[in-house]
């Protein structure tokens, strides 16, 4: 019951004892008035300055891998804490260790992280969990809700902490053999000191005109200025560029469902393919018709070499959902225009339709160099100037 709907009863007490002499009557109402304001105050203020944090040692890792976290819970400010439940929402796919640390909760993926805290004025304190990366994904820890009231038990307070962590599980890497994994062709060509392409979309600077250039190098805003006709010098491919073209898709009509087992299988490929393709010094991308998580759109990751790229390809893989927003074949075509001319491409499916293999026809005529690596259970396709590879 709320603290105002007390007044009246505890008003009429009061008079009552007033007008009929009774002064234990008039005491206790004073007293129990006092008791009620003192919590109703309480509860008001109890979770001010409350602050509740989660620490992690590492935020991504491998199925299997351990890391450990410190939940930290701190009240900055005179009032004391006499208890505090705090009840986060705790994904099993990244639980702790011990799996009955966590309570049921009414989602079957997600447990309650539930603690008990008593804290005095400016007082904080820690407790460690180790935690166990499970099964392939994006996760989401939190929100967190704070449960308080005042000394005496009468009032409650609840406050939810919109703050989340994101936990990150990268695909299992599979043991492919290194001779079973397309390293020359497919995985980008030898170092040459010629300069076999240009990336349109790289420009690097001018140069003057040579009697031999097309009039769409020219730099009209450069021979403007300089008076001579000047051309554009464009960012010379390396030769050494891969791009995995992951194909999501487990069904050969994609409405059909999700062969969850292929699935992973696909991903884990494509993450071991970048992973040794970028442990070679080539210069990786990815591109699949599967969504990310949280999103609704396929996803292009362009190509690099560093190993902050690696991270970002196994975050993106970590994250694919096996909604299908595209047919792969169409994307393929679609994304031809934004990746180097002189990238090897090296496509992972499972399904092999007519239409995919007349698209990878395509694509070699148009001067792709392009590797499949197929998961099916049947033989891949023969198709000239590709090569194939079962795993």
């Amino acid at each position: 019951m709320a603290a105002k709907r007390w007044l009246p009863f505890l008003g009429a007490a009061f008079l009552l004892g007033v007008v009929l002499n009774i002064p234990w009557l008039s005491t206790l109402a004073v007293s129990v008035s006092v008791i009620i304001g003192l919590a109703a105050w309480w509860r008001a203020h109890a979770l001010d300055d409350v602050f509740y944090r989660r620490r992690f040692h590492y935020t991504r890792g491998f199925p299997g891998e351990t890391t450990e976290v410190a939940i930290e819970i701190e009240n900055r400010k005179l009032l004391p804490l006499s208890w505090l439940r705090v009840q986060d929402r705790w994904p099993h796919a990244v639980g702790p260790r011990d799996e009955n640390v966590l309570a049921p909760s009414h989602l079957p993926d997600e447990g309650l992280l539930v603690n008990l805290f008593s804290l005095r004025w400016f007082e904080r304190t820690q407790r460690r969990y180790e935690i166990t990366f499970r099964q392939r994904g994006v996760y989401g820890v939190g929100p967190a809700s704070l449960q308080s009231g005042d000394l005496f038990g009468l009032y409650e307070q609840t406050r939810t902490l919109p703050s989340v962590d994101r936990l990150t599980v990268f695909p299992s890497l599979l043991p492919l053999p290194p001779q079973d994994v397309p390293t020359q062709d497919p995985l980008g060509y030898k170092r040459t000191r010629r300069r076999l392409f240009e990336d349109p979309s790289q420009p690097m600077g001018v140069r003057a005109y040579h009697p031999e250039d097309g009039l769409r190098r020219i730099h009209w805003p450069a021979t403007a200025r300089t008076g001579r006709l000047q051309v554009k010098v464009y960012q010379p491919t390396s030769g050494r560029v891969v791009i995995v073209c992951l194909n999501v898709t487990t069904f050969v009509r994609h409405w059909e469902g999700v062969d969850t087992e292929i699935l992973e299988r696909l991903i884990s490929t494509a993450a071991t393919l970048v992973t040794q393709g970028i442990e070679a010094g080539l210069q990786v991308g990815l591109i699949s018709n599967g969504c990310l998580s949280h999103s609704d759109r396929p996803f292009r990751v362009p190509p690099g070499s560093t190993p902050r790229q690696q991270a970002i390809l196994l975050e993106a893989l970590a994250g694919v959902s096996p909604v299908v927003i595209a047919p792969f074949e169409r994307l393929l075509l679609r994304e031809m225009p934004h990746l180097p001319y002189g990238a090897s491409l090296v496509v992972v499916s499972a399904i092999f339709t007519p239409a995919l293999n007349e698209t990878l026809l395509r694509l070699k005529h148009a001067g792709r160099r392009i590797s499949l690596v197929s998961l099916s259970t049947d033989p891949p396709p023969v198709i000239p100037g590709v090569e194939s590879i079962r795993v």
